[in-house]
């Protein structure tokens, strides 16, 4: 499986995470799905949900809302969800899905993790082997995963793809 990000959803992540950060973000993917593959046109953040440096949760009711503008897009569909995992103390946000994580995904739909660090040396962008990407912007160093449930409902990893960050 390959998750593919445009540059408004790359743009989207980074944003959102660094906007709160040293607390979580979360946030719908919206693009669509392919047979093997995934493509993130942008990452919409919600402003309502509960925020603490370990988690995050999200409001219904605010779903809801936007439930009815999104039916009228026919090509963008919700395909997943974002959330960060953030530096705390001296404990590194790492972009590997938690237990919690893990119980809430669902078949058929892509999870990005925001690893979003206090950067210590400024890194290139780059597509990584272990099927992430990285790299620092100002501030901040990031490490974005990408997860999803397969056929026998087992996590796994897929390679994301960003032709927006090496020109970053």
């Amino acid at each position: 499986m390959r998750v593919y990000l445009s540059e408004n959803a790359f743009i989207d992540l980074l944003l959102g995470s660094a906007e709160v950060y040293k607390q979580e973000c979360l946030g719908f993917l919206l693009g669509y799905r392919l047979e093997d593959r995934f493509i993130v046109e942008h990452a919409f953040s919600f402003q309502t949900a509960c925020r603490r440096p370990r988690g995050v949760r999200s409001y219904d009711a605010s779903h809801k809302k936007i439930d009815q503008i999104l039916a009228r897009f026919d090509r963008l569909q919700i395909i997943g969800d974002f959330h960060s995992h953030t530096q705390f103390g001296m404990s590194k946000g790492l972009p590997v899905p938690s237990p919690e994580d893990i119980s809430g995904m669902k078949r058929d739909h892509i999870y990005l993790i925001v690893a979003i660090n206090n950067n210590k040396k400024t890194m290139p962008w780059d597509e990584n082997r272990d099927s992430t990407i990285s790299g620092s912007v100002g501030d901040f160093f990031f490490k974005i995963s990408a997860y999803f449930l397969n056929k026998h409902s087992f996590v796994r990893k897929a390679k994301i793809h960003c032709p927006f960050p090496p020109g970053f």
